[in-house]
């Protein structure tokens, strides 16, 4: 019964504090955000941050924009288009071994505590559970997405090949339908994503393959930072980040407000879908994790092993440091959830 107030209030201290230093001279200072991908449940603590005013009180007038795909978040804070956003930690190990050491984007806060990769298969195709129901089958995916880029994290984990299957190139948006066709076997998603499949294709006839179940360990989406932003407006993302944690854990207590929200920005949404989305998304979001060390965390070994193992699989040139990737110094206080 107490649960709501107690999160919220855990929320609003350092959140208050960060709020005079922005609002100094008295206007709002402007905030490019992008998401990775469109207006869903999975983003909506941040639509409720901006709708409950979280924003604006912390002196900021945030805009939210739809992304592309998670990897590209990243070049879209990198490139300085975008002031924060919200990409895949791994291809951010990638992306920095690929710049010679230097950093124009960090990740700040740990939105998802576990990346939510899965591959759902046709039963009818002979798919299960088994990863190896994969042998010689067609797999749909984008061009660049992270589901389909840390396959072979998830075939060294396994002791596969990475060429275990065939990957067949698709856009998002024509993802379900390829599936619903049979023009593949299977596809890769979000877990959360999934529910548009789930809503075409009764869900009992699908096998979903979680990368977690397999024993790999893998951070995914993070809150990401330009350096420059993190060097010249430190109050900035602090107050951004109070902002946004205390609307995602009011979310996680109580969806409803947040769905509300995201409503309210695509009217077209439809709610019940929403909900069985958050549903997936916030066993990605609350975890173990999360309840013994606070919503937004990296525990220092979890992170190097994970950068180890994309320096490996991806024959990385270099491997960038924990404290290049992960920045946790403008973090606000920790909410376990």
């Amino acid at each position: 019964m107490q649960r709501r107030p107690f999160l919220a209030g855990l929320c609003a201290a350092p959140f208050a504090l960060t709020a005079p230093a922005i609002r100094a001279q008295g206007k709002l200072t402007p905030v490019k955000f992008t998401l990775d991908f469109r207006v869903t449940s999975q983003t909506s603590p941040f639509f409720l941050a901006q709708a409950r005013g979280y924003y604006q009180a912390a002196g900021l007038d945030v805009s939210i924009d739809v992304g592309s795909g998670s990897v590209a978040s990243i070049t879209r804070v990198a490139s300085g288009a975008y002031d924060l956003g919200l990409g895949d930690l791994s291809s951010l190990v990638e992306f920095q071994a690929q710049n010679d050491g230097a950093s124009p984007v960090q990740a700040v806060y740990q939105y998802y505590n576990r990346a939510p990769f899965v591959i759902i298969g046709r039963k009818d195709r002979g798919i299960t559970t088994d990863f190896a129901s994969l042998q010689g089958k067609k797999v749909a995916a984008a061009a660049v997405e992270s589901t389909r880029r840390c396959w072979p994290m998830v075939a060294r984990q396994l002791g596969a090949s990475p060429e275990l299957f065939q990957w067949i190139t698709t856009d998002f948006s024509a993802r379900d339908n390829v599936m619903v066709r049979g023009d593949v076997d299977a596809a890769t998603y979000f877990h959360d994503s999934a529910v548009s499949l789930f809503a075409r294709m009764p869900p009992q006839d699908l096998a979903v393959l979680e990368y977690t179940k397999t024993g790999l360990s893998l951070y995914g989406n993070a809150i990401l930072a330009s350096s420059k932003l993190i060097a010249e407006r430190p109050e900035v993302v602090r107050g951004f980040l109070a902002a946004t944690q205390r609307a995602l854990a009011e979310t996680l207590a109580d969806p409803e407000p947040a769905l509300a929200a995201i409503k309210a920005r695509e009217g077209i949404l439809n709610l019940d879908v929403e909900r069985q989305r958050w549903a997936i998304t916030r066993g990605y979001l609350a975890t173990p994790e999360t309840q013994a060390h606070g919503l937004g965390r990296v525990q220092p070994d979890l992170l190097q092993r994970q950068i180890d193992e994309v320096a490996t699989v991806f024959s990385l040139a270099r491997k960038p440091a924990a404290g290049q990737v992960f920045n946790a110094a403008l973090q606000p206080a920790a909410v376990k959830v």
